[in-house]
């Protein structure tokens, strides 16, 4: 370590003064390095020596010029795919700025219309189109007519006040995710000579949505591919199709009739929106009484009812043959009606708020109006939350106060269905007509969720009130919410029918053109009993009625529950049976044979089989008794010869099945049933048959013609 005082005399010493020699040598040096400047060949500026700093310079200059080189190329391969998605999109719309555009209307399966000037939207709702004038077009491409002419042609409403930015632009992509694909932005319209161009808000909306598209959006369904269908919220009842019965070990088959026609309505629905029904939706018997018949009928009212059996071959099975049972009511006179006391009750929830349900609903029940007598009686009870009463028992003869109660219905709320019920029946008790029609007719979707919405319990109160003589009919709306099941289970133990209104036509059919049959009932639980001689029907199946079976001893109990049939009303029922010995039995022989009875043989071999019909008047509590023995005397030798009527239930009876995918009719093809129902098409005043040939069409064409 160095002592302070040293370096104190260090300080001190005086700096000694410099020799001669060493001045000499250091002139020398010098003088020798300036030569050699002179001397150097190479210009000024341009020595190879390079400071340490300048060296440093020079390197990172060369290292940012290989950079520059190789980030366009980088930048290039990463920008250019997000480059060709914006090109690719933003290339399909004109540009809002370009300054010669034309007017682009874009119109989707619908007609153009003549506008003289397009109106100014209102403030409180988003400008979904541009204000330009439309004008018809001819010219078609893939499902939309697209027309462009000049913007001077074309008269440009004012454009309206600006809406704030994220209204416009939420709307815009609200609207484009509503269906199911990016906006389409239309070009903004040139202005007139002398006006001065400024973006209308629509145009502001557009534009922003049409930059939005470069940020993530909801994937785009493709216009060639189907959209993925909603999830099926129908509540329909289960069933499985009636089995073969050994005629030696069942001989009796058992039923209640059915002359509902909701099944049909259904799948002629599920047919025209493009997708074959579901198989439960198609119950075979109320698809074959949907059709009006021209069977034989009683003579008079003191018999309400005639049956015609008829045997003919099967035409989808050569080793079997088909008996065919027709009942046809007696059609009350219009004069002779009893008078009607009828309560809408009407549901109004908040499931109803759709077109096809409560606004069809409205509209279906005026015809209805329109068609009762003056001294008919109209009372409206609505159910949503809480059951109310639109309108007291009201002669028809006030048409205008019926009709502008029904008109101001609104939708709302859960669904009181309960309370609905009970108090539709007080009011039907209120207004109750002696020997006349006494019905509440519920219109709804069948979605219950308030009060006894399980429907064993609804059963029994619709069981209870019925006693009273108050019936009860059910008609459907709707088809995304429908409750078929619950609309079942009420009618049939309602003592009323079941129908599915899925448009204005078919309002009309049930409750104008079938008002008589739908409005007046002329015989209550009406009971089938078939009865097959085993020496000349091996096995039979009954074709539909699978939710009407009943019990052997049903039959004879008057205390068990069965359909009604209305004024007019025609019931068809159709077995397969296999003759004896026609080598078409499907289940094998007992092994050890049947009982034999010492009784010089079978009583009445020569029949094919006993029909039983058991009814009752409406207003009478014991049943009385038809029967009608089937015989060879039914029978016709070839399909051909069987009457039009005949044939073509068979053919609606075909369809029912193959909808169904039975065994049964699996080799028998669509073009098949077309044939038979073609030539049985006979009269058709209203068009319904040819209806049911264009519905086997559209059935072909989406099951594959199979």
């Amino acid at each position: 370590m160095v002592d302070d005082n040293e370096l104190r005399k260090l300080r001190d010493t005086a700096v000694p003064a410099p020799g001669e020699s060493a001045k000499a040598r250091a002139f020398e040096a010098a003088m020798r390095a300036y030569e050699q400047e002179n001397i150097s060949t190479a210009t000024q500026g341009s020595i190879g020596g390079l400071r340490l700093t300048e060296r440093a310079q020079k390197l990172w200059s060369e290292i940012m010029q290989k950079k520059l080189i190789a980030t366009p190329a980088l930048a290039g391969l990463v920008a250019l795919p997000i480059a060709g998605y914006a090109a690719f999109h933003l290339l399909r719309e004109p540009s809002p700025f370009s300054g010669d555009q034309k007017v682009t209307e874009t119109l989707a399966d619908k007609p153009a219309s003549v506008k003289p000037l397009a109106k100014q939207a209102p403030r409180d709702q988003p400008i979904n189109e541009p204000l330009a004038a439309t004008v018809p077009t001819t010219d078609k491409k893939a499902g939309a007519d697209v027309e462009s002419r000049d913007a001077a042609d074309v008269l440009v409403a004012p454009p309206p006040p600006p809406k704030p930015e994220s209204t416009a632009a939420g709307s815009a992509q609200q609207s484009a995710q509503e269906r199911g694909v990016l906006a389409e932005p239309a070009p903004a319209p040139l202005p007139l000579a002398n006006t001065t161009s400024a973006p209308s808000a629509s145009q502001a909306a557009r534009m922003r949505a049409g930059e939005s598209k470069l940020m993530v959006q909801p994937p785009a369904i493709p216009a060639d591919q189907i959209a993925p269908q909603e999830e099926n919220r129908n509540r329909i009842e289960d069933f499985k199709t009636n089995p073969v019965h050994a005629t030696a070990e069942e001989p009796v088959s058992t039923f209640s009739i059915d002359v509902d026609t909701a099944s049909y309505s259904f799948v002629r629905r599920s047919l025209k929106e493009g997708s074959l029904p579901q198989a439960d939706t198609v119950r075979v018997e109320e698809m074959i009484n949907y059709f009006p018949y021209d069977w034989r009928g009683p003579d008079s009212a003191s018999t309400p009812f005639n049956s015609t059996v008829s045997v003919m071959p099967t035409p989808w099975n050569d080793h079997t043959k088909l008996m065919h049972v027709a009942i046809k009511g007696f059609d009350i006179k219009p004069t002779e009606q009893p008078k009607a006391n009828l309560v809408f009750l009407i549901d109004v929830s908040g499931s109803m708020d759709e077109p096809d349900k409560l606004p069809l609903l409205q509209s279906a029940f005026r015809l209805l109006v329109n068609k009762l007598k003056p001294d008919d009686t109209v009372s409206i009870v609505t159910y949503a939350g809480d059951a109310g009463t639109v309108l007291e028992p009201t002669k028809a003869s006030e048409k205008d106060k019926i009709l502008n109660a029904i008109d101001k219905l609104t939708p709302g709320g859960s669904t009181a269905g309960e309370a609905g019920i009970k108090e539709a029946y007080r009011l039907a008790q209120k207004s109750f007509v002696k020997d006349g029609v006494n019905r509440v007719m519920l219109a709804t979707d069948g979605d219950f969720n308030v009060g006894q919405s399980d429907d064993d319990d609804l059963k029994r109160l619709i069981e209870q009130e019925r006693k009273t003589g108050v019936f009860l009919s059910v008609f459907g709306f709707g088809h995304d919410n429908l409750n078929d099941r619950m609309m079942q289970t009420i009618a049939q133990n309602g003592n009323g029918t079941a129908a599915y209104i899925d448009t204005l036509a078919e309002a009309e059919k049930v409750l104008v053109e079938d008002a008589s049959s739908t409005l007046f009932p002329i015989a209550k639980d009406v009971k089938i009993q078939v009865e097959f001689n085993p020496s000349k029907v091996s096995e039979y199946r009954l074709i539909g009625y699978e939710t009407r079976a009943l019990n052997r001893e049903d039959f004879n109990n008057d205390h068990v529950d069965a359909g009604d049939i209305g004024s007019g009303h025609s019931v068809t029922a159709i077995y397969e049976i296999t003759p004896k010995g026609s080598g078409g039995e499907q289940i094998d022989p007992l092994r050890y044979g049947q009982a034999t009875v010492n009784n010089g043989g079978v009583a009445n071999a020569d029949e094919y089989a006993f029909v039983k019909i058991r009814y009752k008047l409406p207003n009478e509590d014991v049943s009385k008794l038809i029967t009608t023995p089937v015989t060879s005397a039914n029978e016709v030798s070839s399909f051909d010869q069987a009457g039009t009527d005949q044939r073509f239930s068979v053919a609606v009876a075909a369809f029912g099945q193959k909808l169904r995918d039975e065994d049964a009719t699996a080799k028998f093809g669509y073009d098949k049933i077309m044939e038979i129902a073609t030539a049985a098409r006979g009269p058709d005043p209203f068009g319904y048959r040819s209806e049911f040939l264009s519905l086997v069409r559209l059935a072909s064409a989406l099951g594959g013609n199979r």
